[in-house]
This record gives C-alpha cells, structure tokens and sequence, in this order.
C-alpha cells in the first residue's frame, strides 16, 4: 500500500502528439496519390450519375430509408443540408459544363473569325446585340468590344429606355463612342425606313418631303419619356472620353431636356459633326450660343422647334457668332421658329459652304433673303432649299428667286420645295393668299432648269406642280393654259431685273426697330458685320 502511495514524481506524462508541420525528417506527400483520388472521385461520380436511369421514387425511397437510419434529428437534418448541397453543385457544373461545350461549338462552326464578328455585330441595333451577348461565352465576348457601341442608337417608339441603360451603353463605347441617338421617334403610318431623321441629300429629302415630326409627336401623358435631364451626363464623365470623340448627337422628344443640361452635354462634345434636335422644350438662342462656343467643327445642324411658331430668340449677335465659330457648316435646318429674313440672310450667306437649308414650317419669313444669292454675294452652293408651309412667304419674293435662277444664278440647286397648305402671301396683299401665280415664271424655270426638282403643292383650289413626275406630254399640254402666265413671267423679269439687283432692304420691317445694326445686301458692310 505504501509503495502504490508514495509512487515516483519523476514519471512523467506521456505527451499528446501536436498537431505541428511533420518534422524534416518525415517524408513528402506522395503525388501519384491525387491522381488516384481523383480517379476514385470520378468512378463514385459516374456510379452516381448512372443513378438518373433509375427510377425516382426508388432513389427517393431509399434517401428515406438513409434517413431513418439516423435516430439523432441534427444527423437528419445534415443528411438534407448535404444532398441539396450536392445537387446544386452538380447542377453548376452542367450548366458550366453546357457553356463550355456550346462555346467550343460556336467557335468551331461559327466562319467568322473575332475581329468580322465584332465588325458584323457593330452593325446590329442595341436590342440584337444584347440578344447576341446573351448566346453564349464566345459571342459575349465579342459582343463587349467597344466598337459595338461606337454607334448607339437608343431611339423608340414607346418609352422604355431610362438613364442606366444609356449610361451603360456610352461606358461600354468609351473612346470608340461615334454616334448617340436618345428619346422617342413617333411612329407614322409610312415604312420605318422612310421615317428617319432628315440627313443632307436630294433624295432623302424629297423622300420624307411630306412628313412633319411635329405633326405626329403629340403623346399622352402617361407616355411620358423615363430619360431625364441627366441622361446625358455620362458623356462628360471619365474626364469626357466618350463625349470627346463623339461626332453625331441626335434627341428626339426628350420632354425632361432643358437649356442647362443640353448645353452641358455640348461643352462636353468639342468633335461633334452632327447635331440632330427634335422637339426638346430649350431655347433656340442659348442652343446656337452653345454650339457655337464648344462645336466649331460641327457640319450638320438640325434644329426642330416643340412649340411651333412661339420661338423668336435668334438674335444678329447669335447668327454672327455662329457664323464666325462654324465655318464648316454645310446643312441648316431651323424649323417651326419665329424666323426673320434681316437673321437668316446672314447665316445663309455667311455660311461659304452651305449646301442645304430649311426653314419649314418657320413663321415671319417672307424670302427677302433670297435676295441676290446664288452668286458671288453667297449661297452659290446651295443644292436644297425648303421653305415649306411658311405662311408668310410671299409670292412676288419666289418669283424673283426664280428670276435670279432663269439668270444663271443657283448653278447647284437641285431641290426647291415652295409647297404651302395655305398658300403664298399675295403680292401687294399682306393678308391675301396666291394659289396659282401669274407672275411666278414656272414654265421657263421647267425648260430651262429641267434639273431642278420642284415641288409647288397647294390647296386644292389652287395649283400643284410636280417637276419630278411632269412629263414632256404634260408640259405640252398644258402649254396653252400657261401661255399667258408665261408671257407675264417674261414681262416681270424685264421690268423687275433692275429692281431686284440693286434692292437692298433687309427683310422684314420688325428688324428695324430691333436695336441691332441690320445687315445690307452691300458685301462690304456684310463683311464688317461678321468681322
């Protein structure tokens, strides 16, 4: 008893072995073990997935009898939590397995190599591209490439384009962004083709000749636009890469658009060639200011007022500005503004490269800016001009135009469209309408000038002539009914020609009283004036 109580204290315990890195001396991990645990993985896989032949319910059957096996609910409970791991598991892996598959296929089968693919789905709209991301990994990848988004074109019928999407768009282009079209384009009764916005060209302007935006963008309320006044922030962002290199702009009904956010957007846009607005509720002044101060290179203006007739902020100043700060202007549009003829004269004649003009729809313009263009004065590169539904055009003003044209001036002019639902402003009669003219020399003008294309649509109590569609039997037979029109347009232009070379009024009589220096037919004191 005393030798099992007075045991030894010098015994020590027996250590516990530490679970330390294994010491120098133990031997490294053999690696031909991983392949055999993967092989080992792959055969219990494979018995497992010959499993989907079986029958459900006895696979279900016997996942309940595995259960029950275990009495204790927490070992339940893990059972469930580790099948449904197991099926989701291998329900990723198909799927990946699936993608990688397809996209090996797609790159086997499909002809085109990377860079055609991106060449080919730059040319798809932003909805069939998104599609085509959404293919499969391969055509993702090309479908991310910049330049798939160097013309983006977000326009539609109805809204449903918001500010993240454009944002995500314009940072998927980056420096490759060329082109950006935003807001809602009505949907008229003719061909998507034939409703797109007018771009400088004889033949698309007689083509969308009959169609008015203002006439189809009146929308509902409940409509209304989701793009708001900050869609177009993104241009300026990343210290304005996107908006540096962009060359086209174009805004359709935009009704969250004001003269702030617009004029940021083009301080942000130095490059820009094309600018394209429609039916944005902004000033038409402050718009010319800003482009005149932050796109000189600009060679495409076309400007559509929302409230037809009610604008009348161009000022000299403006035109001047513009006129020295865009030379390359070579497409003016200005339609459904409070138009003075003393503020387009000096823009169409200090425009040097001005090719087409419209003022369509445009209130208070007569067409005493006409007046000695075409030559050397300015203007004798004008190839179109539309003055349709100008309700204050007058009759003796398109008769000397003509005049000018049966003189050899407007060498280049190929489209002339004098087309008015209410009529020309009667000669001698501020309030009287012409339909048919007898002082206007039409028929010299078809015989002489066969390659101009007019188009004089009027009421149908007065006249309608068609250069394009008249035909030689036509003419002939309507030569008697036009003898006497004739013999009265030769008389005006004998007794006229002095009068209209040396008049040198301004324009309209509002002009006068304006506070501005007006801008004679002199070209010396025209040349002053732009400095």
């Amino acid at each position: 008893m005393d030798t099992l109580l007075h045991t030894p204290t010098s015994m020590a315990k027996r250590p516990c072995p530490l679970p330390s890195s294994p010491s120098p001396s133990s031997p490294p991990p053999n690696p031909n073990k991983i392949p055999n645990m993967n092989n080992q993985v792959g055969n219990l896989l494979q018995t497992f997935l010959n499993l989907a032949d079986s029958n459900s319910l006895s696979i279900d059957q016997s996942f309940e009898h595995l259960l029950d096996s275990s009495s204790c609910d927490a070992d339940q409970s893990l059972l469930i939590d580790r099948a449904l791991k197991l099926g989701s598991i291998l329900l990723e892996a198909g799927n990946r397995s699936a993608r990688k598959r397809s996209s090996v296929h797609n790159s086997l089968t499909w002809a085109l190599p990377p860079d055609l693919t991106i060449k080919l789905f730059s040319m798809l709209d932003a909805q069939s591209l998104c599609y085509a991301a959404a293919t499969c990994s391969m055509f993702y990848k090309c479908a991310m490439d910049p330049l798939c988004y160097a013309n983006i074109d977000l326009t539609t019928v109805v809204p449903k384009v918001n500010n993240a999407v454009v944002s995500t768009m314009i940072q998927r282009a980056g420096k490759a962004l060329r082109s950006l079209k935003l807001g809602i384009v009505p949907s008229p009764t003719m061909s998507r083709g034939s409703c797109q916005p007018l771009v400088y060209g004889i033949r698309n302007a007689v083509e969308v000749s009959n169609f008015s935006w203002n006439d189809k963008k009146t929308r509902q309320g409940k409509e209304s636009s989701t793009l708001t006044r900050y869609c177009l922030t993104p241009l300026s962002g990343d210290k304005g890469a996107a908006g540096a290199v962009l060359r086209g702009l174009h805004l359709y009904n935009i009704e969250r658009i004001d003269n702030t956010s617009l004029c940021g957007a083009l301080s942000a846009c130095p490059s820009l060639l094309d600018l394209e607005i429609i039916g944005l509720h902004v000033d038409l002044r402050q718009t010319l200011v800003s482009v005149s101060m932050n796109c000189p290179l600009i060679e495409r203006l076309f400007f559509e007022s929302s409230k037809t007739g009610r604008d009348d902020s161009l000022k000299i100043p403006t035109c001047v500005h513009l006129v020295n700060n865009c030379p390359n202007l070579t497409s003016l549009a200005l339609r459904g503004f409070k138009l003075y003829d003393y503020n387009l004269r000096i823009l169409v004649k200090g425009f040097r490269k001005l090719k087409y003009v419209d003022f369509s729809t445009s209130y208070s313009i007569t067409g005493s800016f006409l007046r000695n263009l075409g030559g050397d004065m300015g203007g004798s590169l004008l190839e179109v001009l539309i003055f349709r539904d100008c309700m204050h055009l007058k009759e003796l003003e398109v008769a000397r135009l003509f005049t000018s044209v049966l003189a050899g001036d407007f060498r280049f002019l190929r489209y002339l469209d004098i087309s008015n639902r209410e009529g020309l402003a009667a000669a001698g009669d501020s309030y009287g309408r012409c339909y048919s003219s007898s002082i206007i020399p039409t028929k010299q003008v078809l015989e002489e000038r066969p390659d101009i294309c007019l188009l004089a649509e009027f009421p149908s109590e007065g006249s309608f002539v068609d250069v394009g569609q008249m035909t030689d039997s036509d003419i002939s037979s309507q030569s008697s009914q036009l003898s006497s029109r004739a013999s009265d347009g030769m008389s005006f232009m004998c007794t006229s020609e002095s009068n209209y070379s040396s008049d040198h009024t301004s324009g309209n009589e509002e002009g006068r009283g304006s506070g501005y220096v007006v801008c004679e037919e002199s070209s010396e004191e025209f040349d002053y004036l732009l400095g």
